[in-house]
């Protein structure tokens, strides 16, 4: 794969708190709806906030419900703070280095999608098994992030149940294995099934060179509401120098975090040194 073959890069625009860290936004948004569900109680029009947000089985018979496919994955259980803790703790600890690969944008267009699909998936099977056990819960997503991170650190040490050192691919391996089995021999209220949905999602992310901004029609993207220059702006040309220093430092960011890890400016530095390179092999 050719380092101009997938165009990730971290977005470099200004923005508010946490705008450099979709990671840290997505966390504060599900700690935000934990509270809100704790203030609130059951007086959300005689329900919980979890009850109208949670994802259902008859969605396929109720497809004015379609929001839930979102809204489940934001909820968690305030009986059991083990979940919400648990789920965001990993989103931070994987979450992080994925978004720093992918970039702000495409890491929460597979956040999104990979809650989307883990919710299809479980809405499904509940159907064809007649289940009215609503889901909650940001865990297919987290799996879905997990699969990401071991793909790409498969030998990263970690702190399995923060006092055994595994590699990576053990650990994921152990959890992946755990939520199939729960997911054939269903024993709990665990959505087990959301669980392996995520992962899976994930590996076929990760092994299809997906961009999922590539997906949505270019007619449909906000960037085209902005006004475009009518000018083209002369960008000065680089020292040869600097030019050979900063792709000294280039290269060995890829070597460190791969091609996917370039900026837009990292990627404009390789083609003018490019450029530069053929006119001086074609005299």
């Amino acid at each position: 794969m050719g380092i101009y073959d997938r165009e990730y890069y971290r977005e470099e625009e200004a923005g508010g708190f946490g705008a450099r860290s979709m990671v840290l936004n997505l966390i504060l948004i599900n700690v935000g709806v934990f509270i809100a569900e704790l203030v609130l109680g059951d007086h959300v029009f005689g329900r919980t906030l979890s009850d109208w947000l949670a994802l259902y089985p008859n969605l396929f018979t109720h497809p004015w419900n379609v929001y839930q496919l979102v809204t489940y994955g934001f909820v968690h259980d305030t009986d059991d703070l083990r979940h919400i803790f648990f789920n965001m703790l990993f989103l931070w600890f994987a979450g992080r280095d994925v978004e720093g690969i992918y970039g702000r944008k495409e890491f929460l267009r597979f956040y999104l999608t990979a809650i989307v699909v883990s919710g299809l998936v479980y809405a499904t099977i509940g159907q064809i098994t007649n289940s009215q056990a609503p889901v909650i819960g940001a865990s297919g997503a987290i799996m879905a992030v997990l699969a990401l991170y071991t793909l790409h650190f498969p030998r990263r040490t970690i702190l399995f149940m923060f006092v055994i050192p595994l590699p990576t691919w053990v650990v994921f391996l152990f959890y992946f294995i755990s939520d199939l089995s729960g997911a054939i021999h269903p024993a709990d209220n665990t959505a087990h099934v959301a669980h392996v949905a995520g992962a899976v999602f994930g590996f076929i992310y990760f092994r299809s060179g997906w961009n999922l901004g590539r997906l949505v029609p270019a007619g449909w993207k906000l960037s085209n509401l902005r006004p475009r220059p009518k000018l083209r702006v002369h960008e000065p040309e680089v020292d040869e120098q600097d030019l050979k220093t900063q792709v000294d430092e280039i290269l060995k960011k890829i070597s460190r975090s791969g091609e996917a890890s370039l900026t837009r400016q990292e990627r404009r530095i390789l083609e003018e040194a490019s450029r530069r390179y053929q006119r001086r092999a074609g005299r």
